[in-house]
């Protein structure tokens, strides 16, 4: 039977060439290394850095992307005429292996597993294992020298190395270019053969759920006998023979009546075991198990009257995708585990979102995210790692990019959750519109990959799931890549150029990626940022903000909505509101257009680290008030109030839910001080997964006074309030809010009463105490209306901090402000 070793233990970390830069007695450290880790992880917790996350420190550890490193450790070895094997599951990035002083192998890719046969170096006793990694600037500057230079999105070398790309900086992200084991190290050893991959090909046919089960085989050399394969999975079982020699085999097994794997809010999630046993005579030689989900997808892109439709259907049903775009969870990847990966997936389900993309740029994450999709129904769409610059096509890169393909489509086909894989984002839209064409005078910049090399090694080892070569992409070469009537497309004039009530001048059928920027919560700030004064433009605050005149697109697209700040707390309020405003605007609006949208994407569910960003979750795991808009916007069942193709004003009802939603939609013309001038009454029939239009009377759908009037429209307990103005020309008062704190056993229950009209209340409880969660934001009140805010923490209801500066807050508190100033 095959046995493993995990090598994690008793590893040191010693600098081999350090870049000039680098501190003067850097030669002299030594330290205890952490496997799986990284260089800055075992330097840090050795206290030879500073934290890089907080303040300015990262500007001053650009050495340590530029430097050699050396791993050492000493494993006890068998020299029994067995197969040994040294097996790396991730190795971050230009790494030269050493067992016993003699050389073993090179690597050059952080997204490969790599396997060495070492037989023949290991003996009884005590092993030296020495892995030692070369810059990756020196590595990918060598390769540009090599290939030529070609157009990205950053002045940095991201993509002649295949490494995350973002580790050399982005416009949410620090430079810091990692090296170290970043994921599990072991030693196998094995007798006679081993699995040597095993690819479930997964599909319902009628009741039954069938599995027919792709499997290789690793034979020792000189031993060609018989073997047998047995799988099982729900307790149904078949076997195969392998013949002497034969390294191949294809078992199918059915399943009757089988539990079917649905996305959230369309079902259940079984899983079931795949157990493949590999055996010779009475000999069990090895065992492979995964859990599957029984289900099929396809990618419904049609040509229609209005374009080019672009759908993922799940076991034959459409799914209108709720969706956020992931970035690695950390710079420093080996600290995310289990545990984390499912706070986040948990976080993305709390907000009602469906599927989540994982972006080109970063990496094909570790199983435990997969499985923690798998369990909670979030589909996920995987990029492959090729990210906003024209990638070089000849060797060594070529080969790196097929190996890590066959690598990460093998391990990661196993996963129901996973429904597609996609090629790169915006490289094919870069091609065409951003400048790439001259310089590059007519050499190669990726579109081999996307165009041939991908789809083929996707239809070869997983033929069950769709592939498209780009976010965006048209789907034709006829057509702009970025056209929002074909395909999926990005959205991301508002951020860069336009008011986010332009969103509603396009319709198109699939939305990648949109977004706003928000800062991070203000415990996060304050952890993270440590300015005397602390200000919008204090020198740490600015190195917090990576988008290019992030600040100024944060003031040219508040000013439109909301009353321009008189301080860094009222600037942290209105921009956190703004960023949920102009996405929940997005969002609405793509909704309304379903079935002709299919789906949105927002960018993004998460950060790497403090920052401010376009984040729902900030870098500390902290929820931003865009997390609970996303809640409120992606939820089941939707009300917008929308305008309408004929000028007017529409009620959008909007049931993705299974069941069909039915009453009296009841919308108000309302002034301020919550006098119903005129009220519309109508029922309503939303079958389940459609939507109803709603046109409104004239009577309701126009002010008389817009700065004193809003619109009500309530559907049951779902409620949509839209002012006829903007808040900055809405002529809020004081609301008169009245706060009551009591205890409750998870924390406090705060319940603010109103006797006016309350805009858009926040409860800042990470004010109070940095671990404290909030279950509501972004309520408003009307007048005579009373909301409970419930909290969880450890502090009193009687602490006097409840009731401090800016931990309650709403629009008014701004306006009134301006007033008395």
């Amino acid at each position: 039977m095959l046995s493993t070793k995990d090598l994690t233990d008793d590893w040191v970390l010693r600098v081999g060439v350090p870049d000039g830069t680098a501190p003067q007695d850097v030669e002299l450290w030594t330290v205890p290394a952490t496997v799986p880790g990284s260089v800055h992880t075992d330097l840090l917790a050795q206290d030879l850095i500073a934290d890089p996350y907080l303040d300015r420190n990262e500007d001053q550890q650009h050495w340590i992307g530029r430097s050699t490193w050396e791993y050492r450790t000493t494993f006890q070895g068998v020299a029994d005429g067995t197969r040994h094997e040294l097996a790396f599951d991730g190795l971050d990035t230009v790494a030269s292996i050493e067992v016993n002083g003699t050389h073993v192998a090179s690597t050059a890719n952080m997204h490969r597993e790599y396997r060495f046969d070492v037989t023949h170096l290991v003996r009884s006793g005590a092993n030296d294992l020495v892995v030692v990694f070369g810059s990756a600037y020196d590595y990918a500057e060598q390769v540009r020298r090599t290939l030529g230079d070609r157009p990205n999105v950053y002045p940095e070398p991201f993509q002649y190395i295949r490494k995350m790309a973002s580790n050399f900086g982005w416009d949410w992200g620090p430079t810091l270019v990692t090296a170290g084991i970043w994921k599990m190290v072991r030693l196998e050893t094995w007798t006679t053969a081993r699995l040597g991959g095993v690819r479930p090909f997964v599909r319902i046919d009628g009741a039954d759920g069938v599995v027919e089960v792709h499997v290789e085989v690793e034979r020792a050399p000189g031993t060609g006998g018989q073997l047998v394969l047995d799988v099982e999975v729900a307790g149904v079982r078949a076997t195969a023979t392998l013949a002497p020699g034969a390294t191949q085999a294809v078992v199918e097994v059915r399943v009757p009546d089988v539990d079917v794997w649905w996305p959230l809010g369309y079902g259940d999630q079984p899983l079931y075991n795949l157990t493949v046993g590999l055996g010779s005579g009475d000999a069990e030689l090895d065992v492979w198990t995964r859990r599957i989900g029984f289900r099929t997808v396809e990618l419904q892109v049609e040509p229609d009257d209005a374009g080019t439709s672009f759908a993922i259907v799940v076991n034959g049903e459409s799914v209108f995708v709720r969706g956020a775009n992931w970035i690695p969870d950390d710079c420093f990847v080996a600290r995310v585990g289990a545990d984390r990966y499912r706070t986040r997936v948990d976080q993305a389900v709390g907000a009602n979102i469906n599927l989540l993309r994982i972006w080109g740029g970063g990496i094909y994450e570790k199983d435990e995210f997969y499985d923690a999709c798998d369990e909670a129904g979030v589909l996920v769409w995987q990029d492959f790692l090729f990210a906003c610059a024209a990638y070089p096509e000849g060797e060594p890169l070529r080969s790196e990019v097929e190996g890590e393909a066959r690598d990460n489509v093998r391990r990661l086909m196993p996963h129901p959750s996973l429904v597609l894989w996609n090629g790169n984002n915006e490289n094919i839209w870069g091609f065409e519109d951003w400048d790439w064409k001259e310089p590059l005078a007519g050499r190669d910049w990726g579109g081999g990959y996307y165009f041939d090399l991908l789809p083929e090694i996707v239809a070869e080892i997983d033929p069950t799931r769709p592939y498209w070569p780009g976010s965006p992409y048209s789907g034709s070469a006829d057509l702009h890549p970025n056209d929002p009537n074909h395909g999926n497309h990005h959205s991301w004039e508002v951020w860069n150029r336009q008011d986010y009530a332009t969103y509603a001048d396009d319709r198109p059928r699939f939305v990648s990626e949109f977004g706003f920027q928000g800062p991070p919560q203000w415990a996060t700030i304050e952890r993270s940022v440590h300015d005397q004064p602390l200000a919008i433009d204090s020198p740490g605050m600015l190195h917090h903000q990576r988008a290019d005149d992030g600040n100024g697109k944060l003031a040219r697209g508040m000013a439109p909505h909301l009353p321009e700040p008189h301080d860094v707390e009222e600037w942290h309020y209105l921009t956190q509101l703004n960023q949920a405003r102009a996405v929940t605007f997005a969002i609405e609006h793509y909704r309304a257009l379903w079935p002709h949208c299919m789906g949105s994407i927002v960018w993004q569910l998460n950060d790497c680290w403090p920052v401010t960003s376009w984040a729902a979750i900030d870098g500390d795991g902290r929820r931003k008030p865009l997390w609970y808009a996303l809640r409120r916007v992606y939820d089941d069942r939707l009300v917008v109030v929308h305008p309408s193709d004929g000028g007017g004003l529409e009620v959008v009802v909007v049931n993705d839910a299974p069941h069909p939603w039915t009453g009296d939609l009841v919308v108000e013309r309302m002034a301020l001080d919550g006098t119903v001038l005129d009220r519309f009454t109508v029922a309503v029939d939303a079958s389940a997964r459609a939507s109803v239009q709603v046109a409104l009377p004239p009577a309701v759908a126009r002010a008389v006074d817009e700065a004193g009037e809003v619109l009500v429209a309530t559907l049951g307990d779902r409620r949509a309030v839209r002012p006829f103005a903007e808040d900055v020309a809405l002529r809020l008062v004081d609301p008169g809010l009245r706060t009551v704190v009591r205890e409750t056993k998870e924390g406090v229950a705060v319940e603010v009463h109103a006797t006016g009209f309350a805009r858009d209340l926040v409860l800042a409880a990470d004010r109070v105490a940095p671990g404290a969660e909030v279950d509501d934001q972004l309520v408003t009140l009307l007048p005579g209306e009373s909301h409970t805010f419930h909290v969880r923490t450890t502090v009193a209801a009687d602490d006097p901090r409840w009731y401090g500066a800016h931990v309650l807050f709403c629009v008014n508190d701004v306006k009134v402000s301006h007033v008395v100033g």
